[in-house]
């Protein structure tokens, strides 16, 4: 236990500071600050090492929660970050972009506010960084197996550096220019800069990790030549088909998919693109979807200098508390106030979208109307239609599952009745050799999930080269805990 009296005497839950406002928005430095290490250690503190830690059951890793949160309160950095590597193989990402249901799971969140587990892992993941202590973990045998993963999300490079660990040899394909997927491309750099990012590539590649970038697979190299050249391929391709609006103006110029916008605002900020051809400056935005895709729009909007931005949600305002329906441990839908929202910008909630008007082939405005339930939907009200002026609209509305062309074709691999990609218990697919991990597999969900899913998967991989594992699986795919040994 960190402090027998730590809840009791530290009763305030302080957040992690930020940049104000007026300074953050003139650039794309991330938003969040170091926490002052008093402060730190203060708030680890109030965490009691439950007899029974819910945090465990809410964290899809495992994290031994309560452990590294006693050795920071003890000023053990280096030992709670041991901890911390243990279950979650970039704690510097989720600490930055995770949700923290584990939060939502904390004992003390019954009658008081949660510890900050999210805030403490972050500090011990960036302190390990900034001491230069994130040094490459290499394997302590080699053999002769070669692994292909599709994909350089959180789920294949948590299955890659696995793999690579237990020491097989272990090629990252990945079409883009640079490894990453939505880390790089799809996540604005003032929720997490690239250093952060390319911090860990350089030690997976240290630790003899392979990125091949650059290459689509299916169309660059075709599947029959992944199964030639490698003993197991897995899929960690993410679900990147966006869900789509198919209302009268949809086609109309300035309507554009969420991440179309993102990952050309990257590509500008990373230098890899000249100019931007979405700008928001001085136009009219509105913003589909009430997610993190729609607020990192909202942030991007904003920087640009946009003359207005407009969120609009189908659902009702969450509450701000805790509701009846959704007692502890269970995760809460709550309004949610991102760095973003701070920023500036209009949300309208029960707002649902009629259609898109223009001229001249452009979008000029947003049709919605007010939802009321009807024979148990969310349907527009009569007589409530009102127009939005709108330069620029961008569908922020989630992801309906993995690109099928190509790969998926080539390999005759199965989907599922949600448009995933079909598995077992044990990730693997129906095509031999062929396993899928994180939202390729499970459909759109949290960057926890998908590292979990990609140590799991990589556990399965390892068994079925080798006859049995010593990876950890923290999941299956069904969401049940099973035992890779």
């Amino acid at each position: 236990m960190a402090d027998p009296r730590g809840f009791l005497e530290v009763r305030e839950r302080v957040t992690v500071p930020k940049r104000p406002v007026s300074v953050r928005i003139m650039d794309y430095k991330e938003v969040a600050q170091r926490q002052d290490a008093g402060v730190l250690k203060k708030q680890a503190g109030r965490c009691m090492d439950c007899g029974v830690p819910f945090c465990h059951n809410g964290c899809p890793l495992g994290n031994l929660i309560p452990e590294w949160n006693s050795l920071v309160h003890q000023g053990r950095m280096e030992e709670a970050a041991e901890r911390l590597h243990a279950t979650n193989n970039f704690p510097e990402f989720t600490g930055r972009l995770c949700p923290a249901p584990c939060e939502s799971s904390c004992v003390l969140g019954i009658n008081q506010p949660a510890v900050t587990i999210k805030q403490v892992e972050v500090e011990i993941a960036d302190t390990l960084i900034a001491s230069g202590g994130l040094e490459p973990v290499l394997a302590v045998r080699h053999t002769d197996k070669r692994i292909a993963v599709i994909g350089s999300g959180p789920a294949g490079l948590a299955a890659a550096q696995q793999l690579t660990r237990a020491g097989h040899t272990v090629a990252v394909y990945e079409r883009d220019a640079k490894p990453g997927g939505l880390l790089r491309y799809g996540i604005p750099d003032f929720k997490m800069g690239k250093d952060v990012l390319d911090t860990r590539l350089a030690q997976m590649e240290a630790e003899g990790t392979v990125f091949r970038t650059g290459v689509s697979v299916g169309t660059d190299i075709e599947f029959a030549a992944l199964n030639r050249l490698y003993d197991a391929v897995i899929v960690a391709t993410g679900a990147t088909v966006p869900r789509d609006l198919p209302v009268p103006g949809r086609d109309l110029s300035g309507v554009h998919f969420a991440m179309e916008y993102l990952v050309e605002s990257n590509q500008v900020i990373a230098g890899e693109r000249e100019a931007l051809r979405i700008d928001a400056a001085g136009k009219h935005v509105v913003i589909l979807g009430g997610g993190d895709t729609g607020a990192d729009c909202l942030g991007t909007a904003i920087r640009q200098g946009a003359a207005s931005v407009t969120t609009l949600a189908i659902g009702a305002q969450p509450p701000t508390e805790r509701p009846g329906h959704q007692p502890w441990p269970m995760s809460p839908t709550l309004f949610e106030v991102q760095s973003a929202h701070e920023e500036g910008g209009e949300r309208t909630y029960l707002a649902a979208t009629v259609n898109f008007t223009g001229t001249h082939e452009r979008v000029m405005g947003v049709t919605v109307a007010e939802t009321e339930f009807t024979n148990g939907q969310r349907l527009p009200k009569p007589g409530t239609e009102r127009v939005i002026p709108a330069d620029l609209v961008f569908l922020a509305l989630g992801f309906t599952g993995p690109e099928r062309a190509g790969l998926m074709e080539q390999a005759n691999t199965e989907f599922d009745d949600r448009g995933s990609v079909a598995r077992d218990g044990y990730y693997k697919t129906n095509t031999p050799g062929v396993y899928a991990a994180g939202d390729a597999g499970r459909g759109q969900s949290l960057i926890v999930w998908a590292i979990a899913e990609g140590r799991s998967c990589a556990a399965a991989v390892d068994k079925y080269l080798m006859g049995e594992t010593r990876l950890p699986a923290p999941v299956a795919p069904t969401d049940r805990a099973i035992s890779m040994l």
